[in-house]
């Protein structure tokens, strides 16, 4: 089972991709994907959105989520997310095993 979080950071002015553009300059992205239990951590830019950036944050299990919560990574996140007055919206998905079905397949190009 993976959980994948979805984050979207908004700001004013450009804040949103600063903060995202800073997360990866201090390396600290960097090390939040070499956390035990990290299986993605990637910032997109919307196209209908330039006042917000999206962040796709998969981790192996809800105990790894709990150790990178507790991480002394989540207080630069803070930092930051306040030095750039961000605001959140969070949707969470875990992942269905099974995988694609048969019917799903066909609308998948590989």
């Amino acid at each position: 089972m993976g959980i994948t979080v979805n984050i979207y950071y908004s700001g004013e002015n450009g804040n949103a991709r600063k903060f995202a553009e800073e997360m990866e300059s201090s390396k600290t992205a960097e090390l939040i994907r070499s956390e035990e239990g990290n299986l993605r951590y990637e910032y997109f830019l919307p196209l209908n959105d330039s006042e917000t950036v999206l962040l796709i944050d998969s981790w192996r299990s809800q105990s790894a989520i709990d150790a990178h919560h507790a991480s002394e990574m989540m207080k630069t996140v803070a930092r930051l997310r306040d030095k750039y007055d961000l605001h959140m919206r969070v949707e969470r998905f875990v992942s269905d095993e099974s995988g694609f079905g048969e019917n799903d397949k066909k609308y998948i190009r590989e």
